[in-house]
């Protein structure tokens, strides 16, 4: 329970961390719209999965499925890497979820991958905005996350990033397919790269490791590490013809 604390702690935006410790105090965790949407989804995550788990059997009792959940699903979420438990194991919706996770509940200015909390509100805010406006079409509604109106061009950026995001993994995925691999490990090992989550499922669950892989689907994983942890547009930028330009 010590280490998922951690891990949560560094899943949090490292300046609300100085918010907190110059003001002596919690309340800056809970004005933060990003901390409080990434405390809320895991702790409705954990309870769920553990409950999940408890009445399909996988643990025979309901604090042990807690606290096997708890941890490996927090590491997985906030792309530690770490697990004590082999989860590929688990009835697949629980895996699947953790992995799903791992794209969306890190902070933005944290130590975890994927899209970042930040981004999914933004983008849960433009949908409801959209629905409103077709309902609405006179309405003039400014984008508002914790307060905070954010800028349409901001809004276009989050959507060209999530874009390339998905784009990029659904391209490597085909890569990996066409190289031989089954889909799901193609799936769960390009997921789990692009956000630097470590282990997946299948070939490259947790009871095993990347070494199966051949030398090709390797250095496709390793482009999607470096894709992931870059975030995409700091990469795809160099392939720009407008960059090559004086």
């Amino acid at each position: 329970m010590v280490l998922t604390v951690f891990q949560i702690l560094a899943a949090l935006n490292f300046a609300t961390h100085y918010l907190a410790w110059t003001q002596r105090g919690v309340l800056a965790y809970f004005r933060d719209a990003e901390a409080k949407a990434i405390l809320g989804v895991l702790v409705a995550s954990c309870i769920g999965i553990s409950l999940f788990l408890y009445f399909k059997g996988t643990y025979a009792d309901f604090p042990t499925s807690l606290r096997h959940t708890t941890f490996n699903l927090v590491s997985i979420a906030v792309d530690s890497g770490l697990h004590t438990q082999d989860y590929s194991r688990w009835p697949i919706f629980a895996p699947m979820w953790m992995m799903f996770l791992s794209c969306l509940v890190a902070s933005s200015g944290s130590t975890g991958g994927g899209i970042k909390m930040i981004r999914t509100l933004v983008l849960a805010k433009q949908a409801h905005r959209e629905l409103n406006q077709l309902v609405h079409p006179n309405m003039v509604r400014p984008l508002k996350v914790g307060g905070t109106v954010i800028a349409n061009r901001v809004v276009f950026a989050v959507l060209a990033f999530v874009f390339l995001y998905f784009m990029s993994i659904v391209t490597l995925i085909f890569v990996q397919l066409a190289s031989g691999l089954d889909f799901m490990t193609s799936l769960s090992s390009i997921i789990a790269c692009i956000n630097n989550a470590g282990p997946g499922l299948g070939l490259v669950g947790p009871g095993s490791n990347y070494g199966v892989l051949s030398d090709f689907q390797t250095w496709v994983c390793s482009a999607a590490m470096l894709l992931g942890r870059l975030e995409v547009f700091t990469i795809l930028v160099l392939f720009t013809p407008t960059l090559w330009r004086k």
